[in-house]
């Protein structure tokens, strides 16, 4: 019965929705991480009397045909690119991203990754750095003698010296943007990478157009919504459930054949 590997794909599948719904609630509090949607695809038809056939000599035409379905798939899982709540930290090398862009960080294979993720701390040689201690790019280094550094909306990193008036620019914060934001790779620890489907990065000032801003001392929240993800796994595992009902149907029914004397 094709009932049985149907309602099979179609179990699968929405234990595969619930993989991602579940993601999505356990990086309710990670820094700028965005949630995923789930698609699904129908799969191939069986054509047990094809559209647009003749049924006759006379040529007349089939107007619907028969077409049984084989079940559904998981076709893609996307990254929902919308801006996360701010919240205030009070911490000289936290920056947010209002609006669109990427920090750059240098990874050690010497690559560069992706993040929104602005909570930056300073190395012991003081450079600017991740929580897993990767420069970002450009490199900036902040003198070990300052006694304050201001990061202002366009990227400049402002440091004032003891016994100076004027703060000196310490570098320039440049952010990466994409074609198509959706086809970054996620690496994990809140990094992605650059795909043939994103589009080759082009890097920016901060405040320029098709750039965000920076506000220091500020960090995105994850853009997870708590009601609708568990709305989202009700309706999952409903749709779970009633896939198993039918396979306890088909089931119900190849038994009654075999009963039949």
């Amino acid at each position: 019965m094709r009932s049985l590997n149907i309602a099979a794909t179609g179990m699968q599948a929405q234990q595969q929705n619930v993989e991602v719904i579940s993601n999505n609630i356990a990086n309710m509090n990670t820094t700028a991480y965005m949630r995923r949607r789930t698609e699904f695809h129908d799969l191939i038809y069986q054509n047990l009397r094809r559209v647009g056939s003749t049924s006759s000599d006379a040529g007349t035409i089939v107007p619907s045909g028969v077409q049984l379905g084989l079940g559904v798939k998981m076709a893609a899982v996307y990254r929902i690119h919308e801006q996360g709540n701010l919240t205030s930290t009070d911490n000289t090398f936290d920056m947010a991203i209002q609006g669109n862009g990427f920090f750059q960080v240098q990874l050690p294979d010497g690559t560069t990754g992706f993040t929104r993720d602005g909570s930056l701390q300073l190395s012991p040689t003081g450079q600017i750095v991740t929580h897993d201690g990767n420069p970002i790019v450009p490199n900036i280094t902040v003198d070990s003698n300052a006694i304050d550094v201001t990061i202002n909306s366009t990227g400049e990193v402002l440091v004032k010296l003891q016994g100076s008036v004027t703060p000196t620019n310490a570098g320039q914060i440049q952010l990466a943007s994409f074609p198509n934001d959706a086809g970054l790779e996620a690496m994990g620890s809140n990094l992605y990478q650059e795909t043939p489907a994103s589009g080759a990065a082009t890097t920016g000032t901060p405040g320029a157009s098709g750039y965000g801003t920076l506000l220091q001392g500020f960090l995105e929240t994850s853009n997870v919504n708590a009601v609708a993800e568990v709305s989202e796994l009700i309706s999952a595992q409903r749709a779970y459930e009633m896939n198993s009902k039918v396979i306890q149907t088909s089931d119900q029914m190849m038994a009654t054949l075999n009963q039949i004397k």
